[in-house]
């Protein structure tokens, strides 16, 4: 999660009236190395499965590094074809999410106009684009969840009156326990709102 503070004074701020401030968080989605790495690797397989499946068909070689006209279509050729093309499914899967760039998004808080505008892109369709707004004098309280074991989950979430908890936090590979408690201090100082969860 990137951080940026921004303050702008005018010449009433030296007269004793506060500066406007706005912080804003850009959020990383799924445009990450590591679901370009999987994609890619997931596209090659698959394509060599279905490539080696339909040599074992068509008796012709169709893969320049090994032999694949060889193996029997039935069963070992028919069942590398459905590998193949259920791998080519998942790769497709995997390159709509990077390329809608599914979860990413930004946090905005703006002390001037009194507003939290919380945007995130999502998959297809009419929740494409989910944004949340709300005045800053409804939040509550900044909230650090930290759970370790076998699926690690570290977040910071706002609690907000008569709504349930906002998370701020990226989805994926969870953020450093010192890192995520330096964010949620930074972030309960800025809209001078109490740290939970420590």
């Amino acid at each position: 999660m990137t951080v940026s503070t921004t303050k702008n004074t005018d010449d009433s701020a030296n007269q004793g009236s506060s500066a406007s401030q706005v912080l804003h968080q850009q959020i990383l989605g799924s445009r990450r190395f590591s679901n370009y790495w999987w994609a890619t690797v997931v596209l090659l397989g698959a394509t060599g499965f279905v490539l080696a499946g339909l040599s074992s068909y068509l008796n012709v070689n169709l893969l320049p590094f090994t032999t694949p006209n060889e193996i029997t279509f039935v069963p070992q050729g028919l069942a590398m074809t459905f590998y193949g093309v259920t791998g080519l499914l998942l790769a497709l899967y995997l390159w709509i999410v990077v390329i809608l760039d599914v979860g990413g998004g930004y946090n905005d808080f703006n002390k001037e106009a009194g507003k939290v505008h919380i945007f995130r892109w999502g998959f297809l369709g009419k929740n494409r684009k989910i944004e949340i707004e709300f005045p800053t004098q409804d939040v509550q309280a900044v909230r650090v969840e930290v759970k370790e074991g076998l699926n690690p989950r570290r977040a910071l979430y706002l609690r907000v009156k008569g709504r349930r908890n906002v998370p701020l936090t990226r989805v994926g590979q969870p953020l450093s326990v010192q890192k995520l408690e330096t964010e949620g201090a930074q972030l309960a100082q800025f809209l001078g709102v109490p740290l939970e969860g420590l």
